[in-house]
């Protein structure tokens, strides 16, 4: 054993001892030492955004700390899971570091480990190189990451890529700023589990942030991407405001017959970053795992789950 299975371990000894309850006081307990403006910082940032439940310590309501510990108490051995099928040191410290965050309110685990080598999504450690490469963005916002892709790897990287987005106005952004390259395919429509009408909930902070759920004035045609692309899919990330799970039950077949990089967010929810490895596992077992963050360590965000097939380091 070594320092970081040490840690996650007594961690997790730690919190198997308590029931839900004396979780949630020993949280809202670390939570209210932390420096009166920092708790100020983590409210509004979180009550902006709503993913993961209220926090306002002014009125006494600490839902997302109820909630977090509520993940504790029914999910430690999902979180063992996830640790043990983590392929490396860095991604298995992260985890603690996440983990670690929530019940101590530790800033420093997850801040060192960031690593900024590497742009977001492509650690050229584990996807090396792209050749002939069909990539699917669901969430492509305008374009960013499909710019960090053709900059690392190359104009004659890729074959064909797919860029959805739900936000008419993302859209226009991104073929604008996407002008000078070929074979990318613009798509206004949402990647769900069927095919069916959503609503666009739009965002007060900002386009990115937009998500699609079953009530509002804004429609989105709504359907699967192993319906949407026939080919053979090499890559497919995911940043779509809590609605990836939806689209992985929806990519049922390119994942299970591709084997395609999967580059994953998982931190929209309180559940996300120990099911959707789980999802993933069941349909194909042919991955190894990796989570990198590039959000906040103050409260981690932009976390992924990079799943790479494991007879193949490279398309």
């Amino acid at each position: 054993m070594n320092i970081i299975d040490k840690n996650f371990y007594e961690l997790i000894n730690l919190l198997n001892q308590m029931d839900v309850n004396e979780i949630f006081e020993n949280i809202k307990s670390n939570y209210m030492k932390v420096h009166p403006d920092t708790r100020a910082s983590i409210e509004k940032f979180v009550n902006d955004f709503k993913y993961w439940g209220i926090l306002d310590s002014s009125n006494n309501d600490f839902n997302l700390i109820y909630e977090k510990s509520l993940s504790f108490y029914e999910h430690l051995e999902d979180y063992i899971w996830l640790y043990k099928n983590l392929k490396d040191y860095r991604s298995k410290k992260l985890l603690y570091g996440i983990l670690n965050n929530w019940y101590r309110y530790d800033f420093t685990t997850v801040k060192e480990c960031y690593d900024n080598t590497f742009k977001h999504y492509f650690d050229l450690n584990l996807i090396p190189s792209c050749n002939n490469t069909t990539l699917v963005d669901l969430g492509a916002y305008t374009g960013d990451t499909i710019e960090d892709f053709i900059n690392i790897y190359g104009e004659n990287s890729y074959n064909k890529i797919y860029a959805y987005d739900i936000t008419k106005n993302s859209i226009a952004k991104m073929k604008n700023n996407l002008a000078k390259y070929n074979n990318i395919i613009y798509r206004n429509i949402a990647i769900s589990d069927k095919e069916e009408t959503l609503y666009i909930n739009e965002s007060v902070i900002d386009a990115s942030a937009n998500i699609v759920n079953n009530e509002g004035n804004i429609e989105i045609k709504a359907t699967t991407l192993d319906n949407d692309v026939k080919e053979k899919i090499d890559i497919i990330k995911m940043d779509i405001e809590g609605y990836e799970q939806k689209a992985i039950n929806g990519s049922i077949n390119h994942i299970k017959n591709d084997n395609p990089i999967l580059l994953i967010s998982v931190y929209h929810n309180n559940e996300d970053l120990w099911k959707i490895p789980q999802i993933i596992y069941k349909l194909n077992n042919n991955y190894d795992f990796y989570l990198n963050c590039h959000g906040g360590n103050i409260f981690p965000t932009e976390i992924v789950l990079v799943c790479i097939p494991k007879k193949s380091n490279s398309n």
